[in-house]
């Protein structure tokens, strides 16, 4: 066994060599970068008498400047907090968990009560449709990917409600969802521990196509696929999350290429020109085995794999999840977090 060092992306990557084949190569830390952003807090404004709970599901609507979040019906609500008959998140709650703002940060739109528990990953697909990963399951809800019209209809649910399971028809804590361009859905299953860790492909109707991927570290192993997005060229990245890097594959399961310099991905979001933006909510006072990162949003190139510049979480010595989980850009250029732990929506322009 070897190993040496050498400069890509723009910064230094080692990489593991065994019998003269790469098997991991991990970047050193891409803290120091530049800020060129300021924060807006409050952005977004809820209706009197409503607050904010945990978000980590956002994305930007086809007008290239209405924002979509998936709220958690004002609770703190990380996956780990729920118990057995206890009221949680939006279980039991006559609040809409599905929110869209204008680019003025005004809510026009909210829908999706009683419909679902844990609302965790979101998407909108170039038809403005709104499809949302439900990523717990009790009492015959849960554990589904449901599709909405931007109106709000329910217009499809994938997964069996209420059961967590591997086969076809059926997810254990979805973590993420995407549709292709030919209107192909991927879903990221599974949330760690002894949940699923794979990706499940299925046709625009719903059918299911094929499913790749196993609890584990090596290529094409997942541990907690937590993020999705697709580049121009059609590639598919994978925040995977607990192995602390992203995986590229095309859109039948092939593997292509894994990045570590993004951090630590619980979010992932690429813009009609590459910018890669990537968020790490868990590393260095969280999670222990990447404790010389700092959590943050990072930013660079989906083509080249470069970073570029970094927002950094302003609370250092956290012990729970914090700064932003889900991730959007707008067609200005601003981004949006969604953050679970501090339970609000940031929005981030340039300097």
């Amino acid at each position: 066994m070897s190993s040496g060092l050498r400069l890509t992306f723009g910064v230094i990557v080692a990489t593991l060599m065994v019998g003269g084949l790469g098997l991991a190569e991990i970047a050193e830390p891409t803290n120091a970068l530049p800020n060129p952003y300021r924060s807006i807090g409050n952005w977004a404004r809820l209706p009197d008498g409503r607050s904010w709970g945990s978000t980590s599901g956002v994305d930007i609507d086809p007008d290239g400047a209405s924002v979509w979040v998936a709220e958690r019906c004002g609770a703190y609500a990380p996956p780990s907090l729920m118990k057995p008959g206890a009221p949680f998140a939006c279980d039991g709650s006559d609040l809409a968990p599905i929110l869209k703002f204008d680019a003025a940060g005004t809510l026009v739109k909210s829908f999706g009560a009683g419909l679902l528990i844990l609302p965790h990953g979101l998407h909108v697909d170039r038809g403005g449709n709104v499809w949302v990963t439900d990523g717990l399951g009790r009492d015959g809800k849960g554990h589904q990917v449901l599709k909405f019209s931007a109106d709000g209809a329910l217009l499809m649910r994938l997964g069996k409600a209420g059961i967590a399971g591997d086969g076809a028809d059926e997810f254990n804590a979805p973590s993420a969802v995407l549709v292709a361009p030919n209107g192909d859905i991927f879903v990221a299953d599974g949330h760690g521990g002894n949940t699923n860790a794979r990706i499940v492909k299925f046709a625009a109707d719903g059918k299911f196509i094929k499913t790749w991927g196993q609890k584990g570290s090596a290529p094409g192993d997942f541990d907690t696929p937590h993020a999705l997005a697709m580049d121009s060229r059609g590639r598919l990245f994978v925040g995977d999350r607990n192995n602390n890097r992203i995986q590229i594959f095309d859109q039948d399961g092939g593997f292509i290429d894994q990045w570590t310099q993004f951090s630590r991905p619980s979010g992932i979001y690429i813009d009609r020109n590459d910018v890669l933006y990537v968020t790490d909510s868990e590393s260095g006072s969280v999670a222990r085995n990447h404790a010389a990162w700092r959590r943050g949003i990072r930013i660079g190139s989906a083509r080249d794999g470069s970073v570029t510049a970094f927002i950094p979480d302003p609370a250092e010595t956290a012990t729970g999840t914090s700064a932003a989980e889900g991730v959007a850009a707008d067609a200005m250029g601003n981004i949006y977090g969604a953050e679970v732990g501090p339970k609000r929506l940031m929005k981030y322009v340039r300097n």
